[in-house]
């Protein structure tokens, strides 16, 4: 979530930032709850004055045997609370619509992101390897998969449904197997393993910035809890709450869990094979640094990935997401 004292003194960026993310956001409700919070805040503090003050004559007022003025003292002190609980009252629910307001409002991007409408306006950054040219007809991975008895649509779907499958075989061994591969080449190379759970509260989710801009793509099971849409999520959460030395940072942290999304968003795209699933694998790192270093640090990210790509022999491009294509919570992304 941005920073409010950062919007109410520069919202013009906002206005740029919006407008480069291909959106907008309503700065005249922003300043009139901002302006009506801080006026009450105001309005509160001159009247515990007031009753301060108030409350004071009448302990002077008891000694010197004025009791009726000593009483009217008291009327007025009473008064003067009912006014700060209503206030109160009203300042609850303004902080409540203000905190909605910035929960959904999308994060600034950063300078190297490139300005674009759309995903079309991606950039390429680099490529690694040069794509396989085959002198036959080869097929695509659903009829494969298929045909090797590796992946088993019709029966995802008799289990759990449209948008799952079952591996079997090879497809569930090679499964496995690059999954032991990533988390086995991260920790060698620095990163710290962890097993989280895969239920989360819904303020783990926010704070990801899941929610509540993904709440309909997200799985909700008993209470008010959540199946995790990726490792981020918990791993991003571990030291929420907490200060870290800085002199620990950065921390490099990665994690192997189930997926789960109800991509509610995706009616009309292509979703055949074992794209766009309700339940899938995933390896993810995360890296928490000191924000003057997070560039550098993302950097360093992107390579690493791209190292798991380069001992598979997988060519690959690396492209910049510009930003009309920037994910909600995201500054920049590879």
């Amino acid at each position: 979530m941005l920073d409010i004292k950062f919007v109410r003194e520069n919202p013009d960026a906002i206005d740029t930032a919006m407008a480069n993310r291909q959106t907008s956001w309503d700065r005249e409700k922003f300043f009139e709850l901002d302006d009506e919070r801080r006026a009450v805040i105001t309005e509160v503090e001159e009247l515990q004055a007031t009753r301060n003050a108030e409350s004071k004559k009448i302990g002077a007022l008891m000694k010197e045997g004025k009791k009726d003025e000593a009483e009217a003292a008291k009327e007025a002190v009473r008064a003067v609370n009912e006014k700060i609980d209503g206030l109160a009252e009203r300042r609850t629910a303004l902080e409540q619509e203000q905190y909605d307001f910035m929960a959904h409002l999308p994060n600034i991007p950063c300078e190297a992101t490139p300005y674009g409408k759309d995903e079309d306006e991606n950039i390429e950054r680099r490529r690694w390897g040069t794509p396989r040219e085959f002198d036959f007809d080869f097929k695509p991975h659903w009829d494969l998969g298929t045909d090797l008895d590796i992946l088993d649509f019709e029966r995802g779907n008799k289990l759990s449904g449209s948008r799952f499958t079952v591996l079997g075989g090879a497809g569930a061994r090679l499964e496995r197997a690059l999954i032991n591969f990533f988390l086995d080449t991260h920790t060698s190379r620095g990163f710290k393993e962890w097993w989280p759970p895969i239920v989360v509260k819904r303020q783990t989710m926010f704070g990801t910035g899941q929610l509540p801009k993904f709440e309909d793509d997200a799985y909700h099971v008993s209470g008010d809890n959540f199946l995790i849409p990726t490792a981020e999520v918990v791993l991003t959460n571990l030291h929420a709450g907490e200060v870290l030395d800085a002199d620990t940072l950065p921390r490099r942290y990665t994690a192997f869990t189930p997926c789960f999304r109800e991509e509610a968003g995706s009616a009309g795209r292509d979703t055949r094979g074992i794209i766009r699933q309700h339940e899938f694998d995933k390896v993810e790192m995360v890296k928490f640094a000191k924000p003057e270093e997070s560039d550098e640090e993302l950097e360093s990210m992107t390579a690493e990935a791209e190292f798991l790509l380069q001992q598979l022999g997988l060519p690959y491009r690396v492209i910049s997401l510009c930003t009309g294509d920037l994910g909600f919570s995201a500054r920049q992304t590879y």
